[in-house]
């Protein structure tokens, strides 16, 4: 397993980390060995939130976490703050911060977590209240790191001019498919396609001045429920023949699977990005990880991203 050694964060995590969303659907010795599995495989990085099914998904991480024969040591563990879907806000302030925190350790069953992102942007945000809230968590213990997700550059600049810790994570969506954080780079100043749009305000070459580490969300995923397709896991789906063809002859020329070739396309790119999965299937990450130490070469990273329906402008 690749590790990444993040630049005033965590270091030796694992370049795939696995995100708990679907939990929930798991009994407890059910997620109990999904936990134990993975560690296994080397993936000891896990990724949470509070809105993940309303808090479930937290509470059945701390409901299984006693039952995995795992110490807290051996795990890193982030989750995120701010999407109050319950009551229709997006809510940064210093007040909600510190209650959601504490909140999530309650549920989990932990003293601290590793990793606090503020899960995408509130348009209320006041960056003092942050900063207060980052300082007393960082202060107390409850949080050793810092980072966001879906931020954009003068989102992150706007929190540095007051946050006294550094941000070392932005989680943005990323996939063979869904690869608009980088598509605009190659197709800049280019009207024939939409592609050129720049969506993000260059958020991944901002991080990668700043040496900000981003996770990759949806890492095997296409489409939104808003979108023309309807969503879901590209790798074997009949949308996309080419792309699986092209998977498929490198997971043979390595000896892996289509999954872990495509988390490998990730993985491969020189921006050290860590790829979260969301898989509760101890065998599909299995899959996922066979791939986890591939490189590839830049013909091969480049021919499935043409595969993927791109052109070479």
């Amino acid at each position: 397993m690749k590790k990444l050694n993040i630049l005033e964060g965590p270091s030796g995590i694992p370049a795939i980390a696995l995100g708990l969303m679907h939990m929930p659907a798991l009994a407890k010795d059910e997620a109990a060995r999904v936990l134990a599995n993975a560690v296994d495989l080397g993936v000891n990085f896990f990724d949470e939130a509070t809105c993940y099914a309303q808090g479930e998904a937290e509470r059945r991480f701390g409901e299984a976490f006693p039952l995995s024969g795992l110490s807290r040591d051996q795990i890193v563990m982030q989750t995120k703050c701010g999407l109050e879907f319950a009551h229709g806000v997006f809510d940064h302030s210093k007040a909600n911060i510190l209650k959601s925190v504490d909140e999530s350790l309650e549920r989990m069953g932990l003293d601290y977590v590793d990793v606090l992102l503020l899960h995408r942007p509130d348009l209320l945000m006041d960056p003092e209240e942050v900063a207060d809230a980052f300082d007393e968590l960082h202060a107390s213990g409850k949080v050793l790191h810092f980072g966001v997700s879906n931020f954009s550059p003068m989102m992150i600049e706007l929190l540095k001019k007051h946050v006294r810790v550094p941000l070392v994570f932005d989680q943005m969506s990323l996939s063979l498919e869904q690869s608009q954080l980088i598509d605009q780079g190659l197709y800049v100043n280019n009207l024939t396609t939409e592609r050129s749009v720049d969506r993000d305000n260059e958020t991944f070459n901002y991080c990668r001045v700043n040496d900000i580490t981003i996770q990759t969300w949806s890492s095997l995923s296409y489409g939104f429920p808003a979108g023309g397709k309807s969503g879901g896991c590209f790798v074997d789906s009949p949308e996309f023949p080419e792309l699986n063809a092209a998977l498929q002859e490198l997971a043979d020329r390595y000896g892996t699977t289509k999954a872990g070739i495509a988390i490998a396309w990730i993985t491969s790119h020189p921006a050290h990005m860590q790829a979260i999965v969301g898989t509760m299937s101890p065998d599909h990450l299995r899959d996922i990880v066979s791939g986890a130490d591939v490189t590839l070469a830049r013909e091969e990273w480049y021919g499935l991203y043409l595969a993927s329906g791109k052109y070479l402008p």
